[in-house]
């Protein structure tokens, strides 16, 4: 089978291996998709994210889809949760398998990426798709289970106004999920790239701005005092203080971007003084199910999402695409070109 490997910043080769062997209690997946997280496009531009850097070839990836070849889930179409925690310390037992501290991640140290023709994982990592879903739909779920647990974290009460900072795919999930579910309060996106803030006003954004525009932005919410929830979702200083301007006194601001430098920074003063509550989000947790049922509710769309989908021999310049913000999200799909067509 073929795989796609990342051995330095912006090196990413493709060569051959034997297909993998399913052991107990795994399956063996055909996959299909596997969308590029801006975690992947930092592995791709800059060989590494946060403190953990490249030391050795790695397949990346974590948003993933396929179809199942044997198994409970033989012949469906499945999204693959990309976390394995070792769910025997205190936090999975707990209830917070985000957080385990032994936990591997597809396409994170030494564990393999989705970035392959053929992946084995554990079967009750599996989740079936609802029909009508694509290999390209999956892929998206695993953003929107982040998306969601951003959402839970962030404790949004009906008819408050919300900020999304960041309109990258998972700040556009977070304003679809804002518009379903806040309640009739405003929801209002800072985003500097034109066709992502027109985009945010398409998935139900009341008003878009870019950075440099706070005070009217301000004056877009229905509350002169701010907003009472506010996501960041750029992973930048200058994102976190939009944040903390457009936050009311007391406000909950949601950290989901992750910065270039693994270092993040606000003027302390007026987060003081407003005595904002500030909660990091770390992936999710069992988020999959939800994530399904409101994609096939219609609550939430991850189709239109997808606005570029190239072959695995494509892969460096779909990472590259990805590196340069042209769309929503990027997708490779690993089927594509290969002899034997999936529906």
């Amino acid at each position: 089978m073929h795989r796609g490997r990342l051995h330095a910043a912006g090196d990413l080769r493709i060569d051959e291996v034997p297909l993998p062997t399913p052991g107990e209690g795994e399956t063996l997946v055909r996959m299909t998709d596997m969308g590029l997280c801006g975690s992947d496009l930092h592995w791709f531009a800059e060989g590494g994210i946060g403190d953990a850097v490249l030391t050795e070839p790695l397949v990346p990836g974590h948003e993933l889809a396929g179809i199942a070849v044997d198994g409970p889930f033989a012949g469906r179409r499945v999204a693959l949760d990309p976390a394995i925690p070792c769910e025997h310390c205190a936090l999975c037992a707990e209830g917070h398998r985000n957080l385990c501290p032994q936990v591997r991640f597809s396409g994170h140290s030494s564990t393999e990426g989705g970035l392959v023709e053929y992946k084995v994982w554990p079967t009750h990592l599996l989740h079936p798709l609802a029909e009508g879903m694509t290999g390209a739909d999956g892929s998206v779920l695993e953003p929107l289970g982040v998306a969601l647990h951003a959402w839970d974290l962030a404790h949004a009460r009906l008819a408050h106004d919300i900020v999304v900072v960041g309109c990258g795919p998972i700040g556009l999930l977070l304003v679809q999920l804002a518009k379903a579910f806040g309640g009739g309060g405003r929801v209002v996106a800072i985003e500097p790239l034109d066709h992502r803030r027109e985009a945010a006003l398409r998935y139900g954004a009341d008003a878009a701005f870019a950075p440099g525009e706070l005070d009217a932005a301000a004056a877009a919410l229905s509350d002169p005092l701010g907003a009472h929830t506010v996501f960041e979702v750029a992973g930048n200083d200058d994102a976190i203080a939009s944040a903390v301007t457009l936050a009311r006194p007391g406000a909950r601001v949601v950290l989901a971007g992750i910065p270039d430098d693994d270092r993040s920074s606000f003027g302390a003063g007026v987060a003081r003084r407003k005595g904002l509550t500030f909660v990091m989000v770390r992936r999710m947790k069992e988020m999959y199910p939800r994530a399904i049922a409101l994609v096939a509710s219609g609550a939430v769309d991850v189709h239109s999402l997808v606005t570029e989908r190239l072959p695995l021999s494509e892969a460096a310049e779909a990472f590259a695409s990805g590196v340069a913000r042209r769309g929503l999200k990027v997708v490779i799909g690993i089927d594509a070109g290969l002899d034997s067509a999936i529906d």
